[in-house]
């Protein structure tokens, strides 16, 4: 099963992406993790912010594997503890489709991105800077499989 991360920006400072590399190398092949980088809207003086959150969720729901089970991070979403995270990845790995974890730009997720989501995941009440949600991320996948797994690094 590949677990797909689905986030908003390119060209992330290099600390960034060696946090993501370390935690998604840990990943056996039967859980890895596949980052793909949405090109982020336009934005500046006079940009329309609705229209780029619509066309990054467009580019989102074009990169998606069919089939997948699609998990939106979103603040108002669910919050997991590591116990309930490693339970929801054991059902994912028991179900073998892959599964898309959709992370939007600075204004959230598109509407219709939300409605293709069968869950929504909250990482936490804070609002967290859009490259270190990637770190966090892969970092807690890692961590929900060493527990799955009764590997020492999850105490």
């Amino acid at each position: 099963m590949q677990i797909h991360l689905i986030a908003v920006g390119e060209r992330m400072p290099t600390w960034v992406q060696q946090g993501y590399d370390e935690y998604a190398k840990r990943l056996p092949r039967e859980c890895r993790l596949v980052l793909k980088e949405i090109s982020p809207g336009r934005r500046g003086k006079n940009a329309d912010l609705d229209k780029a959150v619509k066309d990054e969720g467009a580019r989102m729901l074009a990169a998606l594997p069919v089939p997948a089970r699609v998990v939106a991070l979103d603040i108002p979403g669910q919050a997991l503890s590591t116990a309930q995270l490693a339970a929801a990845l054991k059902h994912w790995l028991a179900d073998g489709q892959p599964v898309a974890l959709l992370v939007g730009g600075p204004e959230g997720l598109a509407e219709a991105v939300k409605r293709r989501s069968q869950d929504s995941w909250s990482l936490s009440h804070l609002t967290l800077p859009h490259p270190l949600v990637r770190i966090v991320i892969a970092e807690q996948i890692y961590r929900a499989w060493s527990l799955i797994n009764h590997h020492p690094y999850h105490r």
